[in-house]
């Protein structure tokens, strides 16, 4: 009778087994149907893949490397993330915050001194929820890093009093940057390259300015011209869904900030339609449940979708803007739920 019991178990567990990799699957090729719709009507032009429960179930590529169109993509080429290169300054500033460095509250002027009066006023904090009042870059003006903090030396007073209002632009980035590079004595794509991407195993992954890489896709438009080449400036990344999935693994896991500076980067500004250093993030209990965070860089176009308590991240780069990866994401999620 024992016996027969152990059987009816091994019976049921083997079942189980076998419907769950029916399902998924099911899941895999109706994925891969979609993907090849989006292709082949010209609204999907880069990589993608997808985990689910810490596995990666689907991980594909879809279209040409340039505007050419001689050379089909493969999964190692590297994409420009676009604003997703924001979270790296962000950790980053976590990371000497954990290490007793610098606190959030702490002024601009305290790591910058030579910068003008409004330096007094602008916390670290501001900087990350984009409510510094920091005018945005004069891009007339900018071609390397030297011109952007000089730009910023020439600002007279701010848009806002910080902390009052929402102002999305990059100079709040560059100072990020410069602030680690004061505390560190290092470049800052140094400091990524060192303690982001090295900690995550990020080994494609490549930040501007750089010279002949291997493997990089190059953003074009439906006319297809190739976007102009990128400014001799530090912070764009270019990278795999293979190296972006390990970063949202590393982040989520917490091997590189701890669970309290995860949940202070995530805070966004008290109005609609706002974003966090971490684009939009959800948590519960302090715990993050769920981080949406989409970029865009010429003809780039870039997004993550990270539900952790459903155990799922789909990521998507494209060379060649439609504007399709919401709605691609959104629908493969609703092919995930079945």
């Amino acid at each position: 009778m024992q016996n027969n019991k152990q059987l009816f178990l091994n019976f049921i567990v083997v079942l189980l087994l076998i419907n769950n990799i029916s399902a998924q699957t099911k899941q895999i090729n109706q994925i891969d149907s979609l993907m090849n719709h989006y292709s082949q009507i010209g609204a999907f032009n880069g990589n993608i893949v997808v985990s689910k429960n810490n596995k990666i179930i689907y991980n594909a590529s879809f279209g040409f490397t340039d505007e050419t169109k001689t050379r089909k993509l493969t999964t190692d080429y590297k994409f420009n993330i676009g604003s997703i290169t924001k979270e790296f300054s962000a950790v980053a500033l976590m990371q000497l915050k954990e290490q007793g460095k610098l606190k959030l509250n702490d002024k601009v002027s305290k790591f910058i001194p030579e910068l003008p009066k409004w330096a007094n006023e602008v916390a670290i904090a501001d900087l990350l929820q984009y409510n510094s009042g920091i005018p945005n870059v004069n891009w007339k003006s900018i071609q390397n890093d030297k011109d952007l903090f000089d730009g910023l030396k020439l600002i007279d007073t701010l848009d806002f009093k910080p902390g009052t209002n929402y102002d999305y632009n990059n100079n709040n980035i560059f100072l990020r940057q410069f602030i680690v590079e004061r505390l560190t004595g290092m470049s800052f794509k140094t400091y990524a390259e060192k303690f982001i991407f090295k900690l995550c195993k990020m080994n494609s992954s490549v930040m501007t300015p750089f010279e002949n890489e291997k493997n990089i896709a190059k953003g074009f438009n439906n006319n297809l011209v190739q976007d102009k080449t990128d400014l001799s400036i530090t912070g764009g990344t270019y990278l795999t869904t293979i190296d972006l999935l390990k970063w949202v693994n590393c982040l989520h896991s917490k091997k590189i900030v701890n669970k309290k500076s995860l949940f202070e980067i995530g805070q966004q500004f008290n109005l609609e339609e706002t974003q966090s250093a971490l684009g939009l993030a959800k948590y519960k209990n302090g715990n993050l449940i769920e981080h949406l965070h989409d970029g865009r860089a010429g003809n780039y176009e870039a997004i993550l979708v990270s539900n952790i308590t459903k155990k799922f991240t789909i990521i998507l780069l494209d060379n060649n803007y439609n504007g399709k990866v919401f709605e691609i994401s959104d629908a493969i999620i609703e092919k995930l739920k079945k």
